[in-house]
């Protein structure tokens, strides 16, 4: 990934907002087939290995060895950044388009497994996340189910693991413009729609970053 320092997300906790935001990654490998990318939600685990599981039909596990390194891209909020957001345009038009947005690239070697409690690990904790977020106090639980259901739904997965060796991750949010053209990117990106995103770049500003 081309990453200027300018851009370089170094804060931690940035980082694993990204993540948990953006759970739907995409895992890139190298395969004797060639490269394949699979998307598939992933959760960061305490010890910040990536947690998730995939079909049983996905040839993914069979097609990645065992321990094998691993790309996980985790891409954040984005939008397009006109040059007419920018109040100095008007002064000298030396500007042009650009995007602005975050993105994580995790490496990190990659693990299967079949076991059933390894799957229904995965599966609890992904959806405990997500439902928790989503529905709060009536949250799905995998015991709302019946255990015959749940048990054929395993048996069509297989667990996965990515342990991550290293991350590298980009904050592409008008830091390299002027405050006065800063904040019209800011405004420029509300107005089209990208609440998010302007609300990232109002925070660097209120946290001094």
């Amino acid at each position: 990934m081309y990453l200027p320092p300018h851009f370089e997300e170094l804060r931690a906790g940035e980082i694993a907002r990204i993540i948990a935001d953006a759970p739907l990654a995409s895992v890139v490998a190298e395969t004797e087939e060639g490269l394949i990318a699979n998307h598939l939600p992933l959760l960061a685990g305490p010890d910040g290995v990536l947690i998730g599981h995939a079909a049983l039909a996905n040839d993914m596990h069979r097609l990645i060895a065992e321990g094998q390194q691993v790309l996980v891209i985790f891409r954040g909020e984005d939008g397009y950044v006109s040059p007419n957001f920018y109040p100095t345009k008007s002064e000298h038009h030396r500007h042009v388009p650009t995007w602005n947005y975050q993105v994580v690239h995790v490496y990190g070697t990659i693990s299967f497994s079949h076991d059933e409690k390894a799957k229904r690990a995965a599966v609890g904790l992904l959806t405990r996340d997500h439902e928790r977020r989503l529905n709060g106090d009536r949250a799905w639980r995998m015991a709302d189910a019946p255990g015959d259901f749940i048990g054929q739904m395993l048996a069509g997965i297989v667990a996965l693991r990515i342990a991550p060796v290293r991350v590298l991750a980009k904050s592409k949010l008008s830091q390299n413009r002027e405050a006065r053209d800063y904040l019209g990117a800011i405004e420029g990106l509300r107005d089209s729609g990208h609440e998010d995103l302007a609300g990232r770049m109002a925070a660097r500003i209120e946290g001094g970053v």
